[in-house]
C-alpha cells in the first residue's frame, strides 16, 4: 500500500458518476450535504486517499468540481488546467490516478464561456496576431474545433465549440496507447461533461464513437 492509497471500499465507475450527478443535483437545490469536514476526518484522510473519480476540468475560478458535485474532501482527484487540455504532465496525473489510487471514473469537465475556448475560435477565423505562451495554448485547442462552422450565430457557435473542446481532449485520451488498454477494461469509464456558469447544472455528452 503507498501512502496516497487506504484501504476503502472501491467505488465503480457507475458508483462514482450515479454520486457526481446526485451531488450536482443537490448543488442545483442549494441543498449541499457537504460542510467543513470534523478534525478526525482530516487525520484520517493524512494518512491517504482514495477519491471515487478524476476530474480534468478548467482552472477558470468559476468551476470548482469539489462544490459543483457537492463532494467531501478526498472524494475528488482534480487535474486542472486552462482549457481542460491534455498534456504530458496531465497524462502522468491521470496514469498516476488510475494506477496507484484506483480510479475507475475519469471526467473531462468543460464549461459554458471558457475564455480559453472563446479565444481559440477567434484565433482559427481571425488568426494569431503576436505569439507567446497564451497563444502555444491556443494552438493545443484549435484541432478540436476544425467542424466549427463561422456562419454559427456567436452563442451556438461558442456552446458548439465547448463541448467539441472537451471531445477532442477525450479523443487524446482514447487515442494514446497508455489508455487504450484501460478504456478496453470494463470497470473504466470515460466521460465528458459541460457545467453552465450560470445555473451550476452539469449535463453529460453522448459517449465518443468511432
Amino acid at each position: 500500500m503507498t501512502q496516497d492509497h487506504v484501504e476503502m471500499p472501491l467505488v465503480s465507475a457507475e458508483q462514482a458518476l450515479a454520486r457526481l450527478m446526485a451531488g450536482n443535483a443537490r448543488f442545483m437545490r442549494g441543498e449541499p450535504l457537504i460542510a467543513h469536514p470534523p478534525r478526525e476526518v482530516l487525520a484520517n484522510l493524512a494518512r491517504g486517499q482514495r477519491p471515487i473519480a478524476t476530474i480534468l476540468g478548467c482552472s477558470d475560478s468559476r468551476v470548482p468540481p469539489e462544490l459543483l458535485f457537492d463532494a467531501a474532501f478526498g472524494e475528488l482527484f482534480i487535474i486542472r488546467v486552462a482549457g481542460n487540455l491534455m498534456s504530458p504532465s496531465v497524462a502522468g496525473s491521470l496514469q498516476y490516478a488510475v494506477t496507484h489510487l484506483g480510479t475507475q471514473l475519469f471526467m473531462v469537465l468543460g464549461h459554458e464561456g471558457c475564455g480559453a475556448v472563446q479565444a481559440a475560435l477567434a484565433a482559427k477565423f481571425e488568426g494569431l496576431r503576436e505569439r507567446s505562451r497564451i497563444h502555444a495554448l491556443l494552438e493545443d485547442i484549435l484541432p478540436g474545433l476544425d467542424g466549427i462552422e463561422p456562419e454559427l450565430p456567436p452563442q451556438q457557435m461558442m456552446h458548439c465549440a465547448v463541448e467539441a473542446n472537451v471531445r477532442w481532449t477525450m479523443r487524446q485520451i482514447v487515442e494514446s496507447p497508455e489508455w487504450r488498454a484501460r478504456l478496453a477494461e470494463d470497470q473504466f469509464m470515460l466521460v465528458g461533461a459541460v457545467c453552465d456558469i450560470a445555473t451550476g447544472r452539469v449535463r453529460l455528452l453522448p459517449a465518443l464513437t468511432g
